[in-house]
């Protein structure tokens, strides 16, 4: 009972902060003029704020620290013998944030090279492995089981920055990336609560109030009455490391005492759809010869409005699918080999996007 209370008060609390403090930033983006840049490959041509990831690491650390406080005022010691016994990645996972939160501001607000984006992510991802959070078994992916310390540092670094810039990329429709992201968190918080890891839930949870509060604004505001806001790369930097965290946590755990499934399966299942779509997007642009970090509009958001769909369905589409992709990876991950799930995967999503081409060639053919 304590759990399930304070897992529904940190998330309520999150909510509520960050349904104070978007408003303010809103406030203050308006009046000293800090929109996002309008361009050919933007949908929205009103003036929009980019600032709305500004809530998120302040707001998480806010409604967890309050509800430590709380219990402890309330003479409870629970939360805090928990936390204790998890401080050294808690620990890390702040400072990694905390770097890429401040990475992703100045970013939003004067420009950073996306080298020196790349530097801080893989610094990130050596926290984490300083915090012994990092890849050390495949779970029979490519026929590979455990891994050399050495080899699976340098994976975790690699799949760690590969992540953080898929949930980044992903983010070109309104309410995309904080769908998609929503839809992780809400997993991870139930995963990590049903095993017992509380703290990863409660971490999960407060995420998931901040990401909610902000997707209202991004999909339902107003740019005319001044209530609409982009998440930025303050926002996905943020979001991204998050999920990074939980998905290497919840796949060095044992899962069986929730379902049988492929531990590996269960903890990247809620992230394929934006990792596939960027491996998709940057094999896409290598083979035509242009730099796979420039810009461009063949990401899947982008195919669905090609053939007629508006940017609200589109959004929902995906996000559902998302939520198609992750259950029934789980639920069959028993049952299949981990090696024909995951060519299973990838014929469905090749095979979607050859069908999407087609019908965008038959339309601009007309």
């Amino acid at each position: 009972m304590f759990w399930s209370i304070s897992v529904a008060s940190v998330f309520l609390c999150s909510v509520i902060c960050a349904g104070v403090l978007i408003p303010q930033i809103l406030l203050i983006a308006f009046r000293k003029s800090l929109f996002d840049e309008i361009d050919e490959r933007k949908i929205h041509r009103s003036a929009v704020p980019r600032l709305g990831g500004m809530a998120f690491a302040p707001v998480v650390l806010f409604s967890t620290v309050l509800l430590l406080g709380v219990t402890m005022a309330l003479g409870y010691n629970t939360y805090l013998t928990a936390i204790m016994h998890e401080i050294k990645p808690v620990a890390f996972l702040i400072c990694a944030v905390i770097m890429l939160y401040l990475v992703g501001l100045a970013d939003d607000l004067v420009g950073v090279q996306y080298r020196a984006k790349f530097v801080v992510q893989i610094l990130c991802a050596v926290m984490f492995v300083l915090a012994g959070i990092y890849m050390c078994d495949l779970c029979g992916v490519f026929f590979c089981g455990k891994l050399y310390t050495w080899f699976g540092v340098l994976f975790t670094i690699l799949l760690v920055v590969f992540v953080i810039n898929a949930i980044n990329l992903i983010d070109g429709v309104d309410g995309l990336a904080s769908g998609l992201s929503g839809v992780a968190l809400f997993f991870y918080g139930t995963i990590f609560y049903l095993l017992g890891e509380y703290v990863y839930s409660l971490i999960a949870f407060a995420t998931l109030g901040a990401v909610v509060q902000f997707f209202y604004y991004n999909v339902f505001g107003k740019a005319e009455k001044q209530q609409k806001i982009f998440m930025g790369d303050t926002g996905a930097l943020t979001i991204g490391i998050m999920l990074c965290f939980l998905a290497l946590k919840l796949c060095a755990h044992d899962v069986s005492d929730v379902h049988n499934a492929n531990p590996l399966v269960m903890a990247f299942a809620p992230l394929i759809i934006p990792c596939f779509d960027v491996v998709r997007v940057f094999m896409g642009r290598i083979r035509k010869h242009k730099n796979p970090f420039m810009p461009d509009k063949t990401h899947i958001h982008h195919k669905l409005m090609a053939i007629g769909m508006s940017p609200i369905r589109t959004m929902i589409t995906i996000v559902l699918s998302s939520v198609a992709f992750t259950a029934l990876n789980i639920i069959l991950s028993p049952y299949l080999n981990v090696n024909l799930l995951l060519l299973t995967d990838v014929a469905v999503w090749v095979g979607l996007n050859m069908w999407l081409s087609k019908k965008i060639a038959s339309a601009s053919s007309k």
